[in-house]
């Protein structure tokens, strides 16, 4: 989670909201792809840190699915993150901070628990939540 925390700070650095995300190979514990949020730097409102690390994770292994891979973030994922994390095949999700307003795993839609969901990682949430969160109440206390 700590290179999560590195990505995030670095996303708030560019002016970025400030989630970070880093997926790692669940044997080997390497990490494959990391990545913080990007959306205004490429005017694309799909360049959250958890779809930019996955898409160089597939394209590092050259393969579209992410079994036996891991992945951190700060943030609590989107709905559109959390269907990507779905299709990616991501085998563990670590999150940092609770997103009630926007997040899809425990807030809103919750998506792993949907029936058109195919495929739910395991969830574990909380991990650096303390940290995520104040480095988002940071970026956000600045622009208020």
């Amino acid at each position: 989670m700590d290179l999560a925390l590195d990505e995030a700070r670095a996303a708030a650095s560019r002016g970025e909201v400030p989630v970070g995300a880093v997926i790692v190979d669940g044997s080997t514990r390497q990490v494959i792809a990391r990545a913080g949020n990007r959306t205004r730097e490429l005017n694309d409102p799909t360049a959250h840190a958890e779809i930019l690390a996955i898409r160089a994770a597939c394209t590092a292994l050259a393969q579209e699915r992410l079994t036996g891979h891991d992945l951190y973030v700060t943030l609590e994922p989107c709905a559109m993150c959390a269907a990507a994390l779905s299709f990616a095949r991501i085998r563990r999700l670590y999150y940092g901070a609770d997103d009630p307003k926007g997040g899809g795993v425990a807030h809103g839609g919750r998506f792993f628990t949907q029936p058109t969901c195919h495929h739910a990682p395991e969830v574990y949430d909380g991990i650096g939540g303390e940290e995520a969160a104040a480095v988002l109440r940071g970026f956000f206390g600045e622009r208020r």
